[in-house]
């Protein structure tokens, strides 16, 4: 009998913690539905012991994320008439509420926003005074338009000033080289990269490669960037990479000899050829292009308070709309 008393007890004091925790997440218009619509993370060391079945009622305050942006599905934003992208969203990171959130949880082709992806498992399983070398595969990417640092065939760079060519640049030779190094070949690091989305609650991702070049079953949401940025604004060095509207690689070549290239950012904001509005600052974020995911950025910036807000666009029709529109959500910010 004592025995059925403490299990209902202690039911009763997770029930308790779940609402408690839905309560504090209100600052995104959270209620407990939100659950129908957020796939909750698990510890790696509960993962076994939480799986079918597993409901809001049934799981400690342990395996929630309190500190997210989180939108049930039904509450997003009515649309805007000057948003013509596929989706968007802006979030303010400061006090985790929404500003604007359309068709957030649609999959979609993220192109080289994937990188952001590369840049978590890299830095949160890699050792950045590792040096690199650049292997074959890495330099034989035959896929047109595809854009390369251009690194050769057995020069050798440390992984801190690999991952700087790779999200400034956005080389795809870059990302090839990073997957190998991290995992021993490409196939093995998507994995990893669809492992770490999925422990942070990305229910709407699959990732078959580290650079986004296109294949049918690589795709992601809006949302599910934002997650995985959002956790990457814990890394100093991803927070300094972003901010870096050029970079200068220097390594030794495969016969010894020292190497350097220059690299120029994809952002146009850090370039000064597109410009917030007034009262916000652009930390940085990373882009991506291709003819089937059309123009995305996902964007961390500050208003003049202070508070910081991620922004992403997916499948805007070409760069000038993209940056439109990311300027017209970051207008937001001001309000």
């Amino acid at each position: 009998m004592t025995e059925k008393f403490n299990k209902c007890k202690k039911n009763s004091r997770k029930i308790v913690t779940i609402l408690l925790v839905s309560l504090l997440l209100t600052g995104c218009e959270t209620d407990i539905s939100v659950f129908d619509n957020y796939e909750i993370p698990l510890s790696q060391s509960s993962e076994q012991d939480i799986s079918e079945g597993t409901t809001a009622d049934n799981i400690d305050s342990e395996f929630l994320s309190a500190d997210i942006c989180v939108v049930p599905k039904k509450k997003q934003s009515q649309k805007d008439s000057f948003m013509t992208a596929g989706a968007s969203l802006i979030f303010d990171n400061t006090h985790n509420k929404m500003l604007y959130a359309d068709n957030i949880y649609t999959k979609m082709y993220p192109a080289s926003t994937t990188k952001i992806v590369t840049a978590l498992v890299a830095l949160k399983y890699g050792n950045l005074n590792d040096e690199v070398t650049i292997s074959y595969n890495a330099t034989h990417i035959n896929e047109y338009g595809a854009k390369l640092c251009g690194f050769a065939e057995g020069d050798k760079i440390t992984l801190k000033k690999l991952l700087y060519s790779f999200l400034i640049c956005s080389g795809n030779d870059a990302g090839i080289a990073i997957a190998e190094h991290i995992a021993g070949s490409v196939d093995k690091f998507a994995a990893m990269m669809n492992k770490e989305v999925k422990a942070l609650g990305c229910s709407g991702s699959n990732f078959v490669n580290p650079h986004g070049l296109h294949d049918d079953n690589h795709y992601t949401t809006p949302y599910d960037l934002y997650l995985v940025f959002h956790e990457l604004l814990k890394y100093d060095v991803f927070m300094d990479i972003i901010n870096h509207s050029s970079y200068k690689a220097e390594f030794n070549g495969a016969d010894g000899n020292k190497k350097t290239l220059w690299f120029t950012s994809t952002d146009k904001y850090l370039l000064g050829s597109a410009k917030a509005p007034e009262g916000v600052t652009v930390i940085g974020g990373k882009t991506g292009t291709t003819s089937m995911a059309g123009s995305n950025l996902i964007l961390y910036s500050k208003n003049s308070n202070g508070n910081s807000y991620i922004s992403v666009v997916m499948h805007a029709s070409d760069s000038f709309s993209l940056y439109s529109q990311m300027s017209h959500l970051l207008e937001l910010e001001n309000q």
